[in-house]
């Protein structure tokens, strides 16, 4: 069950982060993406502009061959770079140092085709050498059905490997298109997806076992929730199933003995009797912690002297602790006060006293002592005896709870003593523990303030 509910929150987890990466990347991208073709066909207006240019147009070098061609048409030819351009292979900024003005701006590759109205080239120029029949592919790679009479329109294409994007402006009785070299832009693009797609299936595998460990963490709290209420299933119906046991052996022999007198079967009534104050006693205890948990913030609390509660108690077990051959020793500093409520720190007194009375042997002693400590009051109750085993130490305040495997009922009681006293003192934001040594005895500490 615990598994299923693990691997539900694992799920739950990975697809919510997984689609905010989604989000987050998808946003990511689109901007990256938006902000590249607004750069590049900023630079394609650019260029653009430069090619319309009356002053760049007359000045536009020519290569060799270029204005003959077929057809009527001047035929499409290239410029020779080296020799029309002066400025650097790749060239500069215009006007820059080295620069040639009569350069396209920025871009170090790209191209001019002039077409007449039926898409036939009619003239072309670039700064490098390139063959007719490169001038014609890319002419076929350009949208024509999308060309307007009088708005420029945009595109891409890859050709050879290299990305082109291309603006077509009406010029006249033709079209003028003019084609920019972007790979370096679409790369960009391209490598933000596959580094998205690292990133994201790194992130997810680490957040997978940083899931795996949290949820691991989150349920166990749970799991030690159902493991705790099916233990006090089981520890609650052992403690009613063995007085209810009795009841019913002793009904029976009433009823078999019907014609016998009530002073005859007094015996038999006398064990229903106690089974019956033993299961009110359990149900009471059981009700009082309930209750105990469902009135935290409604208890009433109130400084009272701690001094006297913890005499009060002391003083009434005297005689109780003498006829058991058990020797008391206490030493109560007087006038200590806590914040508290009077009526249940004296229960815990009560609890820990009996239960340090129950397991101190026979000529056994028992030691209280009442100090003040720092800020705080320091009850300790502590008996000679047995002791408690360092691995029960940290559940012996569990509900139902003994330290014999066979819950022997020589000591009476239901297990729920400490239990009790636990809450009550985690009620008054306080600390309950033990100490013990095996062999000679345990230490109950109440620390409050």
């Amino acid at each position: 069950m615990f598994k299923k509910l693990r691997n539900r929150f694992l799920i739950v987890n990975l697809v919510s982060i997984s689609i905010m990466m989604l989000v987050a990347f998808a946003t990511i991208y689109t901007i990256t993406y938006q902000n590249v073709q607004r750069e590049t066909n900023m630079e394609l207006y650019k260029v653009s502009d430069f090619y319309h240019s009356p002053y760049n147009s007359s000045k536009m070098p020519r290569g060799e061959g270029q204005g003959s061609g077929t057809g009527g048409n001047t035929g499409s030819s290239s410029s020779s770079g080296s020799d029309s351009f002066p400025s650097d292979a790749m060239g500069g900024d215009n006007g820059g140092p080295g620069g040639d003005p009569n350069s396209p701006p920025a871009r170090s590759v790209s191209f001019m085709i002039k077409t007449d109205d039926q898409w036939k080239i009619t003239d072309t120029h670039s700064r490098f050498d390139m063959e007719d029949t490169f001038y014609t592919e890319a002419l076929q790679k350009v949208d024509q059905n999308k060309v307007g009479d009088s708005e420029r329109q945009t595109g891409q294409f890859t050709l050879d490997g290299t990305d082109w994007a291309y603006v077509v402006d009406p010029s006249g009785d033709g079209h003028m298109i003019v084609f920019i070299d972007v790979t370096a832009q679409q790369g960009i693009l391209t490598n933000l997806i596959y580094t998205f797609a690292i990133v994201g299936l790194v992130m997810l595998i680490v957040i997978y076992f940083l899931s795996r460990y949290f949820a691991n963490r989150s349920i166990a709290p749970v799991r030690e929730a159902f493991e705790k209420q099916k233990q006090f299933i089981g520890d609650a119906s052992h403690e009613l199933k063995t007085p209810l046991a009795i009841i019913n052996t002793n009904a029976d022999v009433l009823l078999a003995n019907q014609e016998d007198t009530i002073a005859n079967q007094a015996k038999w009534l006398h064990y229903i009797k106690s089974e019956t104050e033993r299961m009110t006693g359990l149900t009471n205890d059981l009700l009082y912690l309930t209750q105990m948990d469902d009135s935290r913030s409604t208890m009433i609390h109130a400084k009272f002297n701690m001094s006297d509660a913890v005499e009060s108690i002391i003083l009434p077990m005297e005689a109780v602790i003498f006829e058991k051959n058990i020797s008391l020793d206490y030493n109560i500093e007087p006038n200590l006060t806590v914040h508290g409520n009077s009526e249940q720190i004296k229960q815990v007194i009560l609890i820990l006293l009996d239960n340090a009375v129950k397991y101190s042997g026979p000529k056994g002693a028992v030691n209280v002592t009442l100090q003040k400590q720092n800020n705080d009051v320091m009850l300790a109750v502590s008996n000679t005896g047995e002791g408690i085993a360092p691995e029960h130490l940290d559940r012996i305040f569990d509900r139902f709870y003994r330290t014999d495997s066979s819950r022997a009922r020589k000591h009476g009681g239901h297990g729920l003593g400490l239990a009790i006293a636990r809450s009550i003192v985690d009620q008054h934001k306080g600390e309950l523990y033990a100490r013990s040594v095996v062999g000679e005895g345990a230490t109950f500490y109440v620390r409050l303030s």
